[in-house]
């Protein structure tokens, strides 16, 4: 049985958008999956060109120009799409060439990356930056014991010996002694277990802003954004403090040398029905801290959250990795998309209706 359709109708009803250019770049065709993507009607769609419709150029676009040139197709992989409007999302991309009435046109098929490949990839993740920590705990074991030894000796020398040239010298190894012990106990983490209650996120949050705001030595624009409606938290208020104060720190430090001085959002949401670590959570409170700075470099995005892992020449690479362990003993989680711009900080804490068992 044969059945006749339009074409239209067909491209419509597909989950994957489909963008049809010419050799400008110009759209041509939009189908109803792209109008959702994009958020915008298919005849302001037809008014654009492709780098009109995204912030960055998160697509080649002389790649693009070149399979005119050759017809060969492509597929892009996670490419990073930014947005106007300030939306950005994860994309599967690929890219054909058509003959459509003597003229080339670029087929291009847009898939959104599912929630569920999401969720596989931060428990990947969060696997190995667990094992990451565990065997840098292990560590800092290993070297806080003997450290101790050493500085005991040395401090024994010193009473023994009381020349002062070797005074100088056992005071020496007794100060890089202390330094060492307190990277170490820093690369442990919190040594005292949360002091849980409920507490409103909104409160620990003006108090980062007046932290911001009373830093004269930064010409930072604060901008807030507060959904009232969330309910007080099941939280130890100093650990979230000190987690959400590393993170806008980093941001603080990312906007130093613009000329500027930039802005940073404070921004708290209600996201429903929501995975953290393989667990789904009814209701969860999303806080983002989000900066125009530079953007965090490619080489570090996939191990941000390690210790000593950081691009500043004088950094130690633990606030985010503190951060974060402070984040995981409240069941929760941080996230972060970053290009040049834009980096934005997501972090998300189960909100409880009773104290959890």
């Amino acid at each position: 049985m044969h059945i006749e359709t339009d074409l239209d109708t067909i491209f419509d009803n597909l989950s994957t958008a489909i963008l049809m250019v010419d050799k400008d770049l110009s759209i041509r065709f939009a189908n109803l999956a792209a109008q959702v993507m994009m958020q915008i009607s298919r005849n302001q769609l037809l008014e654009l060109c492709l780098p009109q419709l995204f912030s960055r150029e998160c697509l080649d676009y002389q790649r693009l120009r070149d399979t005119f040139v050759n017809a060969e197709g492509y597929s892009d992989n996670e490419a990073q799409f930014a947005f106007n409007d300030g939306r950005f999302m994860l994309v599967d991309v690929t890219v054909t060439a058509l003959e459509q009435s003597e003229e080339r046109l670029l087929l291009l098929e847009m898939k959104k990356i599912d929630q569920q490949k999401r969720i596989s990839q931060e428990t990947s993740q969060w696997a190995q930056q667990q094992a990451a920590r565990e065997l840098i705990r292990g560590l800092a074991h290993e070297i806080k014991n003997p450290l101790g030894g050493i500085r005991g000796a040395a401090q024994l020398l010193e009473r023994t010996m009381a020349s002062s040239e070797v005074s100088e010298y056992t005071s020496l190894i007794i100060e890089q002694s202390d330094r060492l012990r307190n990277l170490v106990d820093r690369l442990l983490g919190p040594n005292s277990p949360p002091d849980f209650a409920w507490h409103n996120i909104h409160r620990t949050l003006e108090k980062i802003r007046k932290l911001i705001v009373l830093d004269d030595s930064e010409k930072i624009t604060l901008h807030i954004d507060y959904d009232p409606s969330i309910p007080e938290i099941w939280m130890d208020e100093n650990m979230i403090q000190q987690a959400l104060l590393n993170i806008v720190r980093n941001s603080m430090q990312a906007l130093k040398d613009t000329t500027e001085g930039g802005c940073i959002s404070l921004v708290t949401r209600v996201e429903r029905q929501m995975t953290i670590h393989g667990k789904r959570y009814p209701l969860v409170c999303e806080v983002k801290v989000i900066d125009d700075g530079p953007g965090i470099p490619d080489n570090l995005k996939d191990t941000l959250f390690y210790p000593m892992t950081t691009s500043k020449r004088d950094g130690t690479g633990l606030g985010l990795s503190i951060a974060q362990t402070l984040i995981n003993h409240h069941r929760g989680k941080i996230e972060v998309d970053s290009w040049p711009g834009h980096t934005e900080f997501s972090l998300y804490l189960p909100i409880d209706k009773k104290e959890p068992g």
